[in-house]
């Protein structure tokens, strides 16, 4: 097996997505900012969902890559490309790098957000994302025990997991903004992790 239809094998994932071809670039720049923003990954143009190589143009693929990136994302995005040759066919490979700064990329009313990518998914950056990420910058003393609004959060999560922010807002006591902040403080201290499931993002404990 090649290298190619090795890492097509893998499926795609946080750090490797599909592409048949390109044809929106504010679409593509969401990904583009989306693997700057989280640890980086790469696009495979050429690959339809289902893994099956069906090749592509890779200067024309690289045209509408390099318009996204220095278009569409803010600060731009940037990549490295490499063309991959398998039997009669050529795909294109965009290698995002993790970024040291956010990027922000249009959404669908043209207003730049920022994105994030999570198991094959690129998603919008919430309140608790934004919090999240100002905290792996600054960074946030864990304390030795836990005071009682966090404990309760934490016994929320447990009896519910995985359970939505929606339901935790429903469940707990505290005001929203305090319950955000608090739920993006237990991820950066790695204590609960973020999924994403068929019905939206979900929260689970880590630590019992």
């Amino acid at each position: 097996m090649s290298e190619l239809k090795r890492r097509i094998s893998k499926g795609e994932g946080t750090h490797l997505d599909f592409k048949f071809r390109i044809d929106d670039q504010k679409k593509i720049a969401r990904t583009l900012a989306g693997f700057a923003n989280s640890d980086g990954g790469s696009l495979l143009i050429g690959v339809k969902d289902n893994g099956k190589i069906s090749g592509c143009n890779p200067e024309e693929e690289f045209y509408m890559i390099e318009g996204a990136s220095s278009v569409f994302t803010k600060p731009p995005v940037s990549f490295e490309s490499k063309v991959w040759q398998e039997e009669h066919h050529l795909v294109l490979e965009i290698q995002v790098p993790k970024s040291e700064e956010k990027h922000k990329a249009p959404d669908e009313d043209g207003q730049y957000k920022f994105y994030l990518r999570i198991d094959d998914h690129t998603l919008l950056a919430n309140r608790i994302t934004l919090l999240l990420w100002k905290f792996l910058k600054e960074g946030k003393d864990r304390p030795e025990t836990f005071t009682e609004d966090f404990s309760e959060l934490m016994k929320i999560i447990r009896d519910n997991q995985p359970v939505s922010i929606s339901k935790i807002f429903r469940e707990s006591q505290l005001p929203k903004k305090e319950i955000t902040e608090r739920i993006a403080t237990l991820l950066y201290w790695e204590v609960i992790e973020l999924m994403v499931t068929d019905s939206g993002m979900k929260y689970s404990l880590l630590l019992e």
